[in-house]
């Protein structure tokens, strides 16, 4: 399985949904919670083209957030998203 990296934010009920269902699916991931770290967010928007949370991104590759995440896993496309 493609290393998750999981980009969250102190009270974030988007990145609370997006861990549980990365959890419900049995998938690791690592979470990086970026709240006292304006640096790492710009760094982040850089990546990302986004400056909203979660961000996630699979192998190095950003999806998008939580929305993204739940879209790709109701089409049945997180399975191959995440095998190696």
């Amino acid at each position: 399985m493609k290393p998750v990296t999981v980009y969250t934010t102190d009270m974030c009920p988007y990145c609370s949904s997006a861990k549980a269902l990365l959890r419900k699916r049995g998938v690791e991931y690592e979470e990086i919670n970026l709240a006292r770290d304006p640096d790492a967010r710009k760094m982040l928007r850089d990546l990302t083209g986004m400056s909203t949370f979660p961000q996630i991104l699979i192998d190095g590759a950003p999806i998008g957030g939580f929305d993204q995440l739940l879209a790709a896993d109701r089409a049945g496309r997180l399975p191959g998203l995440l095998a190696a």
